[in-house]
């Protein structure tokens, strides 16, 4: 299912318009947690190719890594995000919302570092410098209003942004501008060079 202005619905942290794959890598929240960071990823699986179910089984501890030469470089990786959001807009699910996903690894943002504590991760079907799909955009546009609904989210940003120098995804083929004019939020909401706001790196 692809979530809708009507699909706002949740049951606790869970997304009704999501397709729900839960992920055993998640915990707790750590108390006080603000809840009002999205963190922006790319994913693909081997990456480059889209489509499979790859992905989903790696968020899911159920991946063969036996089945492609690159597995073996994240053989027993332990990882989830809270969304994914595929080539043609199906958005699912993996955690609750209100759990801590591990998505973000070392991180800092607003000068607040581990932002799994405190962020919402959002995996997008993509190989980092490559264009994304207007499907991608326009179901990412409803699930961060939807997640906006429920959670005091101020800030979405990239996990380049938040570990630079680690991390580069979603990469230079992400249109930030697409999203901001999509969303239709505060410039002072998305990292530079679409916000203008220097405070907010530790």
């Amino acid at each position: 299912m692809r979530p809708d202005e009507s699909g706002t619905a949740w049951s606790g942290g869970w997304l009704a318009a999501a397709r729900h794959s839960p992920s055993p890598n998640h915990g707790p929240r750590p108390p006080g947690a603000q809840i009002d960071l999205i963190v922006l990823h790319s994913i693909s699986l081997p990456p480059g190719i889209y489509g499979g179910p790859q992905v989903e089984q790696l968020f899911t501890n159920a991946l063969n890594w036996d089945a492609h030469p690159y597995f073996e470089q994240i053989r027993g990786m332990q990882v989830s995000a809270h969304f994914f959001v595929r080539r043609d807009g199906e958005v699912v699910q993996f955690v609750d919302a209100d759990a801590r996903a591990w998505h973000a690894g070392a991180s800092s943002w607003r000068g607040r570092g581990n932002c799994n504590d405190d962020s919402i991760g959002i995996e997008l079907e993509g190989l980092e410098g490559e264009p994304f799909e207007a499907a991608q955009y326009t179901a990412l546009g409803q699930l961060c209003r939807c997640i906006r609904n429920r959670y005091p989210v101020a800030h979405i940003a990239g996990h380049e942004h938040i570990a630079p120098g680690r991390k580069q995804d979603p990469g230079p083929g992400f249109e930030w501008a697409r999203l901001q004019h999509e969303l239709g939020w505060s410039s002072a909401c998305f990292p530079d060079p679409v916000g203008h706001t220097k405070s907010h790196s530790a």
